[in-house]
């Protein structure tokens, strides 16, 4: 009657989903790069008849409007959302024909304003499956804390906490107990706090150990999902007014980044963002370069630290992995920031200080510290008593908190997201900074060892 088939970016967590049925495709929250729906598509020999956006999208930016200007499929999202692309209204009750099977808009607000979840069903009206985009995730249910453009924020996300609430028990938890369950995130998404690692469900297996869906009253609701959220990046609004009008064509955003020679003048002025490895880095760098080392979470970084506004400058160590980066980047809206994208230049590098680990484990107190995790890290597992403790996420607005008067220690969990902090001091700090890295481990208590 009907394939499912998910498309999963581990880097942004995202899914997107392809309802293939009689030769007829109809796409749920497409990634920004059309190309692998077109591919399935063509496999199959089928066209695809419908975009689906499940509410504005706060983490990735949607292809919709490319997939709408190159094949006139039209795009159906909820008319809450108010879209000014081409699109048509999608809300409770209205469906789509997709081949043997319907798309049924279901009203989910809650995470955003204007989100829908989307049942299919089968000729005899039988339920099979609902995608329900930031709404209902495996283990979790979306976060109602990043439409933060009102007056009062904390208005705000009460209320669309209290619309979740409704919208899980009303609507989702209504639907039959086989109903499959196919999410926008997984594992590792800001758009929850504690999504499973698998990928789909079901609505009764959701009821009975979604955390979020136990019987609860609202007031209870409201407070459980609220307390410790995740840091909201900084390009969340940009996307979500970005998807609002649609982004430009992605192939050609991509194309039209400045490619520049590794010895070309660059403006001092501008951010430089290198995404080198650490050790590469660190062993030589231009000066006030940030190091936002490419892996599978690059973008959601590299949109939590840059502003939305910001031009920057990036570096890699190669041409293929530039070229890689500028895809990633563009995967938020960002490769229109890019000034300049090349090879590190080997010119005017500096070098990062190498901690003497024996000196600081005798005398740490002859040491600034600063502790770069989230405030549940910390609070589960405190490391250094007497460190300074700035999230990741805040540290480029908050550097002038940490004095200059001695010598400052970075760390975070595990190295990563120390390596980034240390190189945004070393551009703002008057002493020398060391990155703890990967030995922050041999200074952690052996009960929080134990438990990792």
């Amino acid at each position: 009657m009907m394939r499912v088939q998910r498309f999963y970016d581990e880097g942004l967590a995202h899914a997107s989903y392809a309802v293939l049925s009689d030769k007829q495709v109809a796409l749920v929250d497409p990634a920004r790069d059309p190309q692998p729906y077109v591919d399935f598509a063509e496999r199959h020999g089928a066209r695809v008849v419908a975009v689906v956006e499940t509410h504005l999208h706060a983490d990735f930016v949607s292809g919709h409007l490319e997939i709408h200007g190159t094949t006139s499929t039209p795009v159906y999202i909820s008319k809450l959302a108010a879209a000014s692309y081409p699109h048509i209204a999608f809300d409770q009750g209205d469906e789509i024909k997709v081949g043997k099977v319907k798309l049924q808009a279901l009203s989910t607000p809650g995470h955003s304003p204007d989100g829908i979840s989307v049942l299919v069903t089968d000729e005899q009206g039988e339920a099979h499956a609902v995608f329900t985009g930031d709404t209902l995730f495996v283990g979790d249910v979306g976060r109602p804390d990043l439409r933060e453009d009102s007056a009062d924020s904390r208005t705000r996300r009460e209320e669309l906490a209290r619309q979740l609430y409704r919208s899980t028990r009303e609507v989702l938890l209504q639907l039959d107990r086989d109903v499959r369950v196919y999410p926008a995130h997984g594992p590792g998404s800001l758009c929850g706090k504690s999504i499973s690692s698998d990928l789909s469900s079901t609505i009764g297996q959701e009821a009975a150990h979604n955390y979020a869906l136990q019987p609860m009253s609202e007031d209870a609701f409201v407070r459980v999902l609220l307390e410790e959220q995740p840091y909201i990046p900084r390009y969340f609004s940009y996307n979500v007014a970005l998807n609002r009008k649609g982004a430009a064509a992605y192939g050609k955003s991509v194309e039209v980044v400045p490619r520049l020679n590794k010895y070309a003048s660059l403006q001092n002025s501008v951010l430089l963002v290198d995404a080198r490895p650490q050790r590469q880095f660190k062993a030589g760098h231009l000066p006030g370069a940030i190091n936002i080392m490419d892996g599978k979470k690059f973008e959601t970084w590299l949109g939590s630290l840059v502003g939305p506004e910001e031009e920057f400058y990036l570096l890699a160590e190669s041409e293929e992995a530039l070229e890689g980066l500028i895809r990633k980047a563009a995967k938020i809206g960002y490769e229109q920031n890019i000034k300049g994208a090349l090879q590190a230049p080997t010119y005017g590098q500096q070098r990062s200080p190498k901690i003497d680990l024996d000196a600081f484990r005798k005398h740490p107190r002859d040491f600034t510290i600063v502790d770069l995790r989230n405030a549940q890290e910390v609070k589960g597992d405190e490391i250094f008593k007497e460190a300074v403790h700035i999230p990741l996420p805040e540290l480029r607005d908050r550097a002038d908190e940490i004095g200059s008067d001695k010598p400052v220690v970075v760390h975070c969990a595990s190295g990563y997201r120390s390596a980034i902090g240390a190189s945004i001091l070393e551009k703002s700090i008057g002493a020398p900074v060391y990155d703890l890295g990967e030995a922050v481990r041999d200074f952690k208590s052996p009960a929080a060892k134990a438990a990792k």
